[in-house]
């Protein structure tokens, strides 16, 4: 399939320098970049030493203290809402 792609000039002038220095041309590069751009996009599945942990016996769950969670203290730097001003 052929179409035309619109690069900028810096864009332009790397890709041709890649091209001389990898003995590639344009073409080549610009499709093992798709290519690779795609491959890196498919949905991998969890590695198997993820889908098979089981914990670590006698650790604390996460949700255990919850409840016992407060808020941070307000960021003393932060910018305050303003009020409106009155005339």
């Amino acid at each position: 399939m052929t179409f035309s792609i619109h690069i900028d000039e810096p864009t332009a002038v790397a890709l041709a320098q890649a091209a001389r220095a990898t003995g590639r041309t344009r073409n080549a590069l610009i499709r093992q970049a798709i290519r690779e751009w795609l491959a890196g996009r498919e949905r991998t599945d969890w590695p198997a030493i993820v889908r098979e942990f089981k914990g670590v016996k006698g650790a604390v769950p996460f949700e255990r203290d919850r409840d016992a969670l407060v808020a941070p203290p307000a960021d003393p730097l932060a910018p305050r809402a303003r009020s409106p001003r009155r005339r």
